[in-house]
């Protein structure tokens, strides 16, 4: 399956989880995960890769600071991934 078909799932599905989410296409900077999103109180960065799809050093870069920011950032390769993380995701009292 396609990259763009993979971020396509997962957006539907975190749509349909009542998440806010949005699908990067031209940022002001580089590296920038392809799926943000607001769920549970908590930013949600998603950088989706297909199958044999690997992860840039300017991309692990950018998770490593956004989770130093405290927000959750991870690599996935499937809404199962996806489902995984947002499973462990504590809810944020703001």
């Amino acid at each position: 399956m396609k990259e763009s078909q993979i971020q396509n799932k997962i957006i539907k599905y975190l749509n349909g989880i009542g998440a806010y989410s949005i699908k990067t296409i031209v940022t002001n900077r580089n590296g920038c995960p392809d799926v943000i999103c607001c769920l549970k109180g908590r930013y949600v960065a998603l950088e989706v890769k297909a199958e044999k799809g690997t992860v840039s050093q300017l991309q692990e870069h950018n998770i490593k600071l956004i989770k130093n920011s405290g927000g959750v950032a991870a690599v996935v390769r499937s809404v199962d991934d996806v489902k995984k993380i947002i499973d462990d995701l504590p809810y944020e009292n703001i």
